[in-house]
């Protein structure tokens, strides 16, 4: 009788043993609501909100120098009525500031758009399938990077390699399949690409660059696929891959050190302008070959994480836009330090990263570097970042931007 008059939803914290999965001392993975008295019917709850601060020097005289914005607001949640069958859901809302507010919250400016919504089957305990609005992207650790665990104050903006292009906000469409072979990890999918892009309103012309709009132009039929893949061997610590986000920094919580190669490839996504007249595909392919590591060292609270990857773009003829995608190639790598500290919860975290582009469209090169700091207390459930990043596009002058960012995730 006792049993019966149990209460079967409480809330209960993640097993111990994924304690150190996100870098925290004391957290254990977001708030879990069980739907019977084992757990094994449950759903799980995550959100998580950054909040900048930035200084730019170089602005119009109208504008100012500083300026806040709600980096990201997210909410995750994901539940299973048994181990076989998973559903996840991410919405919430990103770079919300002085001038994309909308007056009441509503209209063409609201920013609230679900970034996953996917389904997933379980085929035996090491693989699964899946589908729907998902982050099990190719290319490399980056392009599936958690935004929740970075190191750095953002992830390296190239590394998304397909934001806006042939997704909605890096995520596609499709299937996928996703498990481990040994110490291999592997994560593959087919995907639609999207009508709609950031280059919704624009046509090649003839002798000009190509302009990514192949489903656009030239129908489903021919560019309405794309295909995409990562592959990564865990030579230390095994890497959970029960989520597709890649954790940036265990602050010495695993003993990590991984290689892997990923790619993208979406026949016909450009299009050119030929000289009959018409238009003709040409097809995108982006591959990238990293390495990971992340570590202890010693006994005294320090922890090394760094990260290197090559990355060659091919969006077409001489393809650039924003200053963020061009056909060309990039290194790009970054190095933390954690210093000692006897204080098991506050850690602090020195960084920096380097990003070389080769830009075809220009026959010039891009350059980024930046330095920062992490202050953790509470590993990356609460944490300050300050970051001098600078950047230089071609010939046009260096940009240098300060920031500061709180972050909060539970």
């Amino acid at each position: 009788m006792r049993k019966q008059l149990i209460v079967l939803l409480g809330l209960v914290f993640f097993a111990t043993q994924f304690t150190y999965s996100q870098g925290s001392p004391d957290y254990t993975g977001g708030l879990k609501v069980k739907l019977n008295e084992e757990g094994s019917k449950y759903f799980r709850i995550i959100s998580w909100a950054q909040v900048w601060a930035r200084y730019q020097d170089d602005v119009p005289d109208d504008v100012s120098k500083t300026n806040f914005s709600v980096r990201r607001a997210r909410i995750l949640t994901y539940a299973q009525i048994n181990k076989d069958f998973l559903i996840l859901t991410h919405f919430g809302l990103n770079s919300l500031n002085g001038d994309n507010q909308s007056p009441i919250g509503t209209g063409d400016r609201s920013q609230l758009f679900f970034h996953d919504v996917w389904i997933q089957y379980s085929l035996g305990t090491k693989h699964a399938i899946g589908g729907g609005l998902h982050y099990w992207n190719g290319i490399s650790r980056l392009n599936n990077q958690s935004t929740l665990n970075m190191m750095t104050l953002d992830n390296n903006r190239q590394s998304w390699a397909t934001i806006g292009l042939s997704d909605q906000f890096a995520r596609h469409i499709g299937i996928y399949a996703k498990g481990s072979f040994g110490k291999l990890q592997y994560r593959v999918a087919v995907n639609e690409s999207g009508t709609n892009n950031l280059q919704e309103g624009t046509d090649p012309v003839l002798n000009g660059p190509a302009v990514y709009a192949g489903r656009r132009l030239l129908g489903s039929k021919d560019a309405g696929k794309n295909f995409a893949g990562y592959f990564d061997y865990h030579f230390m610590d095994q890497e959970s891959n029960f989520l597709p986000y890649k954790v940036g920094s265990y602050l010495g919580g695993k003993k990590v050190f991984n290689v892997g190669a990923g790619f993208f490839y979406h026949p016909d996504g450009s299009a050119i302008a030929n000289d009959a007249g018409g238009i003709e595909g040409e097809d995108v392919a982006i591959f990238a070959v990293d390495a990971f590591y992340d570590a202890p060292l010693g006994d005294n609270g320090s922890a090394i994480t760094a990260y290197a990857t090559y990355q060659n773009n091919d969006y077409g003829k001489n393809y650039t836009l924003g200053q963020t995608y061009e056909t060309g190639s990039m290194i790009y790598g970054h190095a933390g330090y954690v210093i000692p500290n006897d204080n098991k919860k506050i850690k602090f975290q020195p960084y920096a990263s380097f990003n070389l582009r080769s830009i075809d469209a220009i026959d010039d090169n891009a350059t980024t570097f930046g330095v920062g700091a992490n202050a953790y207390f509470s590993g990356h459930n609460s944490k300050l970042t300050l970051e001098y990043l600078n950047t230089k596009y071609g010939d046009n002058d260096a940009q240098g931007y300060v920031t500061l960012q709180a972050m909060i995730y539970l």
